[in-house]
């Protein structure tokens, strides 16, 4: 099924692109949080005309991206931690936890777009990718500290 993308979706488009989809995914999801519309043949005349104003939208929210990226690679996050025998963490780093480290320095990223937390086992110095728009990726450096008892 053909349909217009009406917003930014992670793995499928970005707004304004003509992309093939299966019919349930757009009637379940795409269609009732609004995020695309049926290619008709009215809705591909008007996604002609807003093709212009979309190149402006996309280049501004590069930029915008592109200097949110710099702020996070110039930042080093450290989170600390409940630790037992060995160093092993009670619990663990989550992406929600990263996320709101961010938003205490100004920078709010959602949580969903923080990639690699899974690889934090223990403590110590870890790279995580932040997917800030598409094609512009950030890396985000987490110090992991023992909580001082």
């Amino acid at each position: 099924m053909k349909v217009i993308l009406t917003d930014n979706i992670v793995r499928v488009g970005v707004k304004g692109d003509l992309v093939d989809v299966k019919p349930g995914y757009f009637r379940n999801f795409l269609d009732p949080q609004g995020k695309a519309v049926k290619a008709t043949k009215e809705n591909m005349a008007e996604l002609e005309k807003m093709r212009e104003e979309l190149k402006k939208e996309e280049a501004e929210n590069r930029k915008e991206a592109e200097a949110l990226k710099e702020k996070i690679e110039a930042l080093t996050i450290t989170k600390q931690v409940r630790v037992g025998e060995d160093d092993k963490l009670f619990g663990s780093v989550t992406n929600k936890d990263i996320a709101e480290s961010l938003a205490e320095e100004g920078i709010e990223i959602d949580r969903k777009r923080i990639e690699g937390v899974e690889n934090i086992e223990g403590l110590g110095e870890f790279v995580l990718n932040a997917r800030l728009y598409e094609g512009v990726n950030a890396d985000l450096k987490v110090n992991v500290v023992a909580e001082e008892a």
